[in-house]
């Protein structure tokens, strides 16, 4: 029997990412073959023409001409003032909701899942989202002692499956007060789907209509990781303000990152910016999800708070910011165009894709298509019913003929 001197329920637990793991393949092939010869689709960052990682000039910027005690003071548990005041109006831009608004300083958006899982939810509670989530959820429920559990994304025309989302939402309010959903939108990781306007008027006329019972408390939780990708910056928030003034039973927490939309993906910051209608709710969440801050990472990295917090109260440097991020969303869409009509052409299944940086093939044999993959030098996830694809980091000349490559390979493996 292996010794373990683990407690019993954190026993057998595993850390190994796939998607790192198959990233170190695909890099230790291309020192092997030379880079342009191999095509890394792995991780969620955004890669130039050239392969090359990006670090948005006003950022790199503004970060590397810190004063010197920007980088190395502490910071406020909750984060610093100026951040949370910039990352509400980042966030938000031209539809900030007509309620209480109050933020914390979080470990990039990941943390903010999970204060919201940990806070929000009593042990053995069940948690809500699509059939289509990135993993990490799963990780942050199960280390948590909660259980993710999913209804279908898509209906059998590929849009919101509302219908599948009601029926579940009702099965998981008869069993626990607090009925906790996170919805990973505009650009869903891993399909690059977003839900429209009119799909969050039914989410929220439902919601309204739980909560009359007076048995149940609703949160609604946004990741927006990939926001700043999904479209023009104005357009893919409005549906922000369809959390104004909703019943106090009704809480709004979206988890905001600086990841993607700052390119500080290694600094590790973001934040959760609560939405309710009622003062307590609001000053309950600043009092918790600071006290979680403090028990688990104390503070953040304060000169990337810092960083974005001058570039956003400067309005030329979040002019220019905001510039060259445009040019790289229209990049990226660009490349995922590139792909779903060669794949459309080709006859290849993709789901629904209206931004971010991931697409996704749908299929139930991913490992082993994702494994012949790799002798074409191709390096994508495998995941648990599909094939997922960053557009955010494949230059236009390999993503031209990538769904050729595709399609040849699961035509191969009799999987089409």
């Amino acid at each position: 029997m292996t010794m373990s001197m683990a407690a019993t329920h954190a026993r057998g637990k595993k850390a190994k990412d796939n998607i790192f793991v198959m990233n170190a393949r695909a890099q230790e092939d291309a020192k092997l073959n030379g880079k342009e010869n191999v095509l890394n689709g792995t991780l969620g960052s955004i890669m130039d023409e050239q392969g090359n990682i990006v670090f948005l000039k006003a950022v790199e910027k503004e970060y590397l001409n810190l004063p010197r005690n920007e980088y190395v003071a502490y910071a406020p548990i909750a984060g610093l003032p100026e951040f949370l005041e910039a990352a509400k109006s980042e966030c938000f831009g031209e539809s900030r909701p007509d309620a209480f608004l109050s933020a914390v300083a979080t470990a990039g958006g990941t943390g903010g899942v999970h204060h919201l899982v940990h806070n929000y939810t009593n042990p053995e509670d069940i948690v809500l989202t699509a059939d289509w989530y990135w993993g990490a959820y799963e990780q942050i429920c199960g280390d948590n002692h909660r259980h993710l559990e999913t209804y279908p994304l898509f209906d059998a025309e590929l849009k919101f499956n509302f219908e599948g989302f009601k029926a579940k939402v009702l099965e998981v309010a008869a069993k626990q007060e607090n009925v906790v959903t996170i919805f990973n939108t505009p650009g869903n990781n891993p399909t690059g789907f977003s839900l429209t306007d009119e799909d969050w008027d039914k989410v929220i006329a439902f919601t309204k209509e739980l909560v009359a019972n007076g048995k149940n408390k609703f949160i609604i939780a946004c990741d927006v990781a990939y926001i700043d990708y999904s479209g023009e910056k104005q357009t893919v928030r409005r549906f922000f303000k369809k959390f104004s003034q909703l019943p106090k039973e009704i809480f709004v927490v979206v988890c905001y990152s600086l990841s993607k939309g700052f390119t500080l993906y290694g600094q590790r910051v973001g934040a959760m910016i609560g939405i309710t209608s009622d003062a307590d709710v609001d000053a309950e969440f600043k009092e918790i999800n600071a006290l979680t801050s403090r028990a688990t990472w104390s503070n953040i990295c304060r000169p990337a708070m810092r960083t974005m917090a001058n570039i956003v109260s400067d309005p030329a440097k979040l002019a220019a910011h905001e510039t060259e991020r445009a040019e790289y969303c229209e990049l990226i869409q660009e490349r995922a165009r590139i792909f779903t009509e060669e794949a459309k052409e080709l006859g290849l299944p993709c789901l629904p894709y209206c931004g971010g940086f991931f697409l996704t093939i749908p299929t139930e044999h991913a490992k082993e298509i994702v494994e012949e993959l790799t002798k074409e030098h191709v390096y994508v996830i495998p995941l648990k019913h599909g094939v997922r694809i960053a557009a955010c980091s494949i230059p236009k000349k390999q993503m031209h003929g990538l769904a050729k490559t595709v399609y040849n390979v699961m035509h191969r493996l009799g999987h089409l």
